[in-house]
C-alpha cells in the first residue's frame, strides 16, 4: 500500500486538535516533501526520521518520491511530535508495519537519530483533551510523557521507549521483526492512572511573627479566593506572608489538579512530584504583558495560566509595565484569557489568586514609624499613579503590613500554624460550596443577592460606607463578597453589621503623604 493515515494531535492551547498523518509514496524523483503549514521544527522531521529508520535497521524508500501531509492544512504545527506519526506513516505506506491494526492508536514522540523516542511537551493536555471529547482512542507516547498522560483517570497510554517496540506492536501477520534484536525489548508497556499524594510541606506561617492584621487578611482571602495587595516598608514580611500562601489553600480536586497539571505541561514545566500541589507564580517585575498573559504563535501559557488554580505573586507591583499590569483586569474578573492573533485564537483558564506587594513610596518609608521618609509628595504621587484605579478597584484586599520593632520580632513568640489556618479556611469554603457551589469571589450577577444574606442594619451601614468613601458598584459589590466570606469564617448564616465593617476596612486607599 502505498497511502496510509496515522492520527496525532496538535497542540492549540488545551484543545489539542486532531491532526491526521498522511503519507504517499510515489515512483519519480527521490525526495521527502513535508507539507501542512508546518513550523521549522517539524520541516526537521525529515533528517529525524531518516536517520531513525536507517539505524534501527528499518528500510527507508531512498528511490521512492515520499509526500507528507499534516491535516488539517491549515492548523499550524510546531514541536517535534510528528516524527513518530511520519516515521509509522513511511513504514506503512512501505508495507513494513500493518496499516490497518494502526487504527484506534494516536501518536506522538519525537525520534533521536538512533530511534528511541524523546519527551513532548503538552502529553497530559492531549490525555486531557481525549477524554473531554471522549474520543476511545489508545494514545502512544515516549517515557516521560506517557507518565504525564496516564494521570487522567480512564486515559488509555502506552510507553514506547525505542522505535522498534512500536513497529513490532504493528507487525504484518506471519512477519518477524527487522531491525537489531538486542534494542527494545520490553518497551511496549500499557500505563493505568497512578494516583499521586500532594506533599503538603512547605513553609509554614508560624515563622511569621507578628502581623496579625496580615494573616488575618490573608485567611479571608484564602476562604473566599479574594486578591489582595500588601503595602509596607521594605523588611516587613510582605514577601515572607505571600510566599506561604498557598498553603492556606484547600486541597486541589482531581479535576483542578489535572487543568493545572495540563497547562504546565503545555509549556513543559510539568513535574510529577508537583500533580495536586497549588503552584505559586512569583514573576520578576521585568516581565512584560506577554510574559503575563500569555502569546506567541501558536499562543502559549503566560504566568497568569500557568498559576491556574493557584497563587500569583506580583513582588514590586508599580515597577511592573504598565501594559502587563492593565493587562490583568479581564482575568482577574472572568478567569480565564483569551489570546486573539491574526491567524488563530486560544483560550487559556487563569483562575488564579492574586496576592500583590508593593512600597508606599519609591524609598519605602512612608508613614514607617522607625525611618523617615525622603521623597517628595509629587514623587510619591507618581509611583503610586503607576497602580490605575480600575486595577485597584479590582483588588479585593488592601491591607497595610507595618514594620515591627526589634524587641517585638526577637521576642514574639511563634505564630499560629498554617495547618489550623487551612482548618478554618476548608470549613468557611465547605459552606460556600455548598451554599452556592463556588467560591464567594466567583459570585456574579444576581447570585450576591441570592447568597448574600445580607441584614437592614448591614445594609444600611454599607450604603453609607459606600456613599462617603465614593465606591464604585463593582467595589460595593466585591467588599460585599468579602463580608460574605467573613460571616463564613464565623459560622454566621446572615452577613452583619460586624463582617461588613471588617470587610470595608480592607478597601482603603494607600496611604497619601502629608
Amino acid at each position: 500500500m502505498s497511502l496510509a493515515l496515522v492520527q496525532s494531535r496538535a497542540l492549540l492551547g488545551l484543545q489539542a486538535p486532531a491532526v491526521t498523518v498522511e503519507v504517499h509514496l510515489a515512483n519519480g524523483l527521490p525526495s521527502f516533501t513535508l507539507v501542512g503549514l508546518a513550523e521549522v521544527e517539524v520541516k526537521e522531521a525529515r533528517e529525524r526520521v531518516r536517520s531513525a529508520l536507517q539505524n534501527a535497521g528499518l528500510e527507508f524508500p531512498t528511490n521512492k518520491r515520499i509526500t507528507v501531509n499534516l491535516a488539517p492544512a491549515d492548523l499550524p504545527k510546531d514541536s517535534g511530535r510528528f516524527d513518530l506519526p511520519i516515521a509509522l506513516g513511511i513504514l506503512a505506506a512501505s508495507g513494513q508495519v500493518d496499516a490497518s491494526r494502526l487504527a484506534g492508536y494516536e501518536f506522538a514522540g519525537e525520534l533521536s537519530l538512533s530511534g528511541e523516542l524523546r519527551p513532548v511537551r503538552g502529553a497530559l493536555a492531549t490525555s486531557l483533551a481525549l477524554q473531554t471529547q471522549q474520543i476511545d482512542a489508545q494514545l502512544v507516547l515516549p517515557p516521560g510523557s506517557a507518565e504525564e498522560a496516564a494521570l487522567v483517570p480512564a486515559a488509555r497510554v502506552v510507553r514506547a521507549r525505542h522505535l522498534l517496540d512500536v513497529v513490532r506492536a504493528f507487525l504484518p501477520p506471519g512477519s518477524t521483526a527487522g531491525g537489531n534484536a538486542d534494542v527494545a525489548n520490553d518497551g511496549w508497556t500499557r500505563l493505568q492512572a497512578t494516583a499521586l499524594a500532594a506533599s503538603t510541606t512547605g513553609p509554614d506561617m508560624a515563622d511569621v511573627k507578628g502581623q496579625a492584621g496580615a494573616k488575618r487578611a490573608l485567611e479571608i482571602a484564602a476562604a473566599g479566593g479574594h486578591s489582595v495587595l500588601m503595602a509596607g516598608p521594605p523588611g516587613s514580611g510582605k514577601s515572607m506572608l505571600a510566599q506561604r500562601f498557598a498553603g492556606l489553600l484547600p486541597a486541589m480536586t482531581v479535576d483542578e489538579a489535572l487543568e493545572s497539571a495540563a497547562i504546565a505541561s503545555l509549556a513543559g514545566r510539568f513535574r510529577p512530584e508537583t500533580f495536586g500541589v497549588r503552584p505559586t507564580g512569583q514573576p520578576h517585575h521585568t516581565a512584560s504583558a506577554v510574559a503575563l498573559v500569555g502569546g506567541g504563535s501558536p499562543p502559549r501559557p503566560g504566568e497568569i495560566s500557568l498559576a491556574h488554580q493557584g497563587v500569583l505573586f506580583l513582588d514590586e507591583l508599580p515597577e511592573f509595565p504598565r501594559a502587563a499590569l492593565e493587562a490583568l483586569r479581564e482575568p482577574l474578573e472572568t478567569g480565564h484569557i483569551t489570546i486573539a492573533r491574526a491567524a488563530q485564537r486560544a483560550e487559556f483558564p487563569a483562575r488564579f489568586q492574586m496576592i500583590a506587594a508593593m512600597n508606599p513610596c519609591p524609598c519605602g518609608f512612608l508613614g514607617s514609624t522607625q525611618r523617615a521618609c525622603r521623597c517628595t509628595p509629587d514623587q510619591v504621587h507618581r509611583y503610586q499613579a503607576k497602580l490605575s484605579g480600575p486595577l485597584l478597584d479590582r483588588i479585593d484586599l488592601h491591607v497595610e503590613v507595618p514594620a515591627l520593632p526589634a524587641e517585638q520580632l526577637v521576642q514574639a513568640a511563634a505564630g499560629e500554624s498554617t495547618a489550623s489556618i487551612r482548618a478554618r479556611v476548608e470549613q468557611a469554603r465547605a459552606l460556600a460550596l455548598a451554599r452556592q457551589g463556588c467560591t464567594n469571589q466567583a459570585l456574579q450577577g444576581q447570585a450576591i443577592d441570592a447568597h448574600l444574606h445580607l441584614d437592614d442594619a448591614a445594609a444600611k451601614f454599607l450604603n453609607t460606607a459606600a456613599a462617603r468613601l465614593g465606591w464604585s458598584a463593582r467595589s460595593t459589590h466585591r467588599a460585599l463578597k468579602v463580608a460574605r466570606t467573613i460571616a463564613d469564617l464565623a459560622g454566621a448564616p446572615t452577613t452583619e453589621v460586624s463582617h461588613v465593617a471588617e470587610a470595608v476596612q480592607y478597601r482603603r486607599v494607600l496611604r497619601s503623604p502629608a
